[in-house]
């Protein structure tokens, strides 16, 4: 029987380390590809609860300002970090948008928090969470003094948006302007 030794060590060495590293690599790999769906699963449900967070604290400052009477302003900063942020001022409300791996909801399922309704709904593989606070019962929300819509979208820094109380428009509706500074 012949045992094989190894005349050059350094060659061994070299061999070993690159064998060890390979065996580090796919371990951390493996590893990876189970937590790396955790994750994100974890900051987007972060991010939701931030914007129910920012919906609501703009919804008080909305009926702060209504409340407040005509000529009354406030500036607020938003930050969107994920998805995107809608003031729909046709159908008179605000909305923010996420496409997300966290089901925040039973999907199909209404929901409501600080008086923001959520719902979730699956498509192809993640979750469109929609957050909705609707005034059309009771303010005539216009986007920059127009029926129009603006979608803020994702964006490393703050938006200014301000919040100004039109007066009247009825006996029963106030008009409030949101635009951008």
């Amino acid at each position: 029987m012949k045992i094989f030794v190894c005349k050059n060590r350094n060659a061994q060495v070299w061999v070993e380390t690159v064998l060890y590293t390979l065996i580090a690599f796919a371990i951390i790999g493996l590893v990876l590809t189970y937590i790396k769906p955790e994750i994100e699963t974890f900051q987007d449900k972060a991010v939701i609860k931030q914007s129910i967070t920012i919906m609501s604290d703009l919804d008080s400052k909305i009926s702060e300002v209504a409340k407040n009477g005509e000529g009354n302003k406030r500036v607020v900063e938003i930050s969107v970090k994920k998805g995107s942020l809608k003031i729909d001022g046709i159908n008179d409300s605000i909305v923010f948008e996420i496409e997300s791996a966290y089901p925040y909801t039973e999907p199909g399922e209404e929901y409501s928090e600080q008086g923001i309704g959520i719902i979730t709904v699956e498509k192809s593989g993640k979750n469109k969470i929609t957050l909705l606070k609707d005034y059309n019962e009771t303010l005539n929300i216009t986007y920059a003094g127009k029926e129009e819509t603006k979608i803020l979208s994702q964006s490393p820094t703050f938006y200014r948006v301000y919040i100004e109380n039109k007066g009247q428009i009825n006996q029963t509706k106030n008009e409030i302007e949101i635009g951008l500074i």
